[in-house]
């Protein structure tokens, strides 16, 4: 059986490369790694990882040509939260929508639903609601994923997962990655937003 090809937008980010190592080693997909630069093209060519040069705030369409599935892990750390988190995001939907991508996984994450919550982030979490909101909307097959604060600590491969957890916490980039992949699954958390944490239950069986 073909592996299928799944398009990561943010493929250069610290969580968009660990999402590309773990679909490395996959038995059931292989990345493409979507970059802006030739030295980002060079380092995932090195790699074996096969690229496509895109940008979020340009035309897309030719980034899905090849993918069947594609996650959105890209960020503009607060820099261009309407350019990027926001309106890149609903431009990689709808060529997504356009080719018949089986499954997008979005990267949002805990406090989108209620931008509010947090002062200092609202913009941030405003144009993740939008996103979202957006990508809900849409014919896709989708799950979001909204994590808590994101650190850089191993993963532990186990988490706590709800709809809506009702508490704010940490997660580490590896559990975060881990799960964007095991939602690729056509009929995984489908059509639904899930908020994860670091946390007990193994990935697998919080997924169901």
């Amino acid at each position: 059986m073909s592996k299928q090809q799944v398009l990561v937008a943010g493929a250069t980010g610290s969580t968009g490369k660990i999402i590309i190592d773990i679909l490395k080693t996959s038995k059931n997909y292989e990345p493409i790694a979507m970059v802006r630069k030739f030295c980002q093209k060079d380092y995932y060519e090195q790699e074996e990882v096969k690229t496509v040069f895109g940008d979020l705030e340009n035309d897309l369409a030719h980034t899905v040509e090849h993918a069947e599935k594609v996650i959105f892990a890209a960020g503009s750390k607060g820099k261009n939260v309407k350019g990027i988190d926001q309106d890149g995001a609903k431009k990689l939907i709808d060529v997504s929508e356009e080719k018949g991508i089986h499954k997008f996984v979005m990267l949002s994450s805990m406090g989108a639903d209620k931008p509010s919550v947090n002062k200092n982030l609202e913009a941030y979490l405003k144009a993740k609601q939008n996103a979202d909101e957006y990508l809900k909307n849409s014919s896709l097959n989708y799950t979001i994923v909204r994590p808590g604060v994101l650190t850089d600590e191993d993963g532990t491969g186990k988490i706590d997962l709800k709809n809506k957890l009702n508490t704010f916490g940490k997660i580490s980039r590896e559990n975060v990655a881990k799960t964007l992949v095991k939602v690729l699954k056509d009929e995984t958390k489908k059509k639904e937003t899930i908020e994860i944490l670091d946390g007990k239950t193994p990935i697998v069986d919080a997924l169901g």
